[in-house]
């Protein structure tokens, strides 16, 4: 097995006692004073997240945001320079979703991509495969720290860094930092008002020193990627590898806003808009436990205890709801509404199907 991949700030965590754990190859913090804490702490304050285990790469050249909209789910032509969006990477052959990113719209030219760290080899090797001639398709993985600052006073960290904020969810401006430039986008996976910062390793210790220290008078936590996970579960934000995979569709998963179906070319699009058409066989939907059970992924999810619907993709306890919540794949057959069992360590626990989020941040956010 290689060595894990390191984060330039891996050292700053170590002094903090982070715990680690292998996330996509790179060696990342799963936790400092604990899961639920840390979850706590963004969902009242302010927390901060390294992310940059995440991939970065960037298509350029004459046509890149055009190739990349004939490429790619969502369409480019609905945002332009200075926002972001969220897109899929689809298999063109069954529809299934390769990964999910975000695209940074830069230009005409400059496309920069962020999906996620196990898959960003794959996402570049296919975009480098149909580029065009003049259009180039760069790894960076290695190349950028990037840190979500994420909860109900990350405008006043950042504020206080001086960085500017308040600019329109999923936009991003580039700010100066030193002699460098940081890239500073409103967004993130937690469902809270937050930042995610893209910035060269070579400023990243001196950008969370920076964070860390004018976020002190906010509480602000170091927080890991356990509790990212409990965040993300909260808003029914999919997870490549659980929810979604080279298995699942978008129209399984829930994302046809994210596929552009109007749009004349991407990869998937006639298996896509086929599978819409008929409906799929399955979905994803949002279970909520009745008692005290805590699901897990892989768990079987049956109507009756002899009717099988599918299996958990993602479970987890809720700290905000103290009740035990899931992501599962089921049968299309299921009442939306309908109560259904989970084979909770052999036992079938009951829980209740609800619409998403678990948790409504939305009253939160200005």
């Amino acid at each position: 097995m290689s060595e894990l991949l390191r984060s330039p700030l891996h050292d700053r965590h170590e002094a903090l006692g982070a715990k680690f754990a292998e996330f996509g190859g790179w060696s990342m913090p799963l936790e400092y004073a604990g899961v639920v804490a840390e979850h706590h702490a963004v969902r009242s304050a302010v927390g901060i997240f390294d992310v940059s285990h995440l991939g970065k790469a960037e298509v350029r050249g004459p046509g890149a945001a055009a190739f990349v909209d004939a490429t790619l789910s969502n369409d480019l032509a609905r945002i332009g320079p200075g926002q972001a969006q969220y897109t899929l990477c689809c298999d063109d052959a069954t529809g299934g979703i390769v990964d999910d990113l975000i695209a940074y719209h830069r230009g005409e030219e400059s496309v920069f991509l962020i999906p996620n760290a196990a898959n960003t080899a794959e996402v570049v090797r296919r975009l480098q495969a149909a580029a065009p001639d003049g259009v180039e398709v760069e790894n960076q993985h290695r190349d950028h720290v990037v840190l979500a600052v994420q909860g109900p006073s990350s405008d006043e960290v950042l504020a206080a860094v001086g960085f500017p904020v308040g600019h329109d969810y999923m936009s991003f401006v580039e700010a100066p930092f030193g002699e460098s430039r940081v890239v500073v986008c409103r967004t993130g996976y937690t469902g809270e008002r937050g930042y995610e910062l893209v910035a060269p390793n070579d400023v990243a210790v001196a950008l969370w020193d920076s964070l860390m220290a004018a976020g002190a008078a906010y509480g602000i936590a170091p927080c890991g990627l356990g509790s990212r996970d409990t965040l993300r579960t909260e808003m029914g934000y999919p997870l490549h590898g659980q929810d979604i995979s080279l298995d699942v569709t978008p129209n399984e998963a829930r994302l046809g806003w994210a596929v552009g179906w109007r749009k004349e070319a991407f990869w998937g699009r006639d298996v896509l808009v086929a599978e819409k058409e008929r409906g799929p066989r399955r979905r994803l939907f949002a279970l909520e436990s009745t008692g005290r059970a805590i699901p897990r992924p892989h768990m079987s999810v049956s109507l009756t205890p002899d009717v099988l619907l599918g299996e958990v993709t993602s479970g987890t306890f809720s700290p905000t709801l103290r009740k035990g919540i899931a992501l599962a794949l089921l049968s299309t057959v299921v009442n939306p509404e309908a109560q259904v069992g989970v084979d909770v360590r052999g036992r079938r626990e009951l829980f209740q199907i609800v619409k998403l989020p678990f948790v409504d941040t939305s009253v939160r956010d200005a």
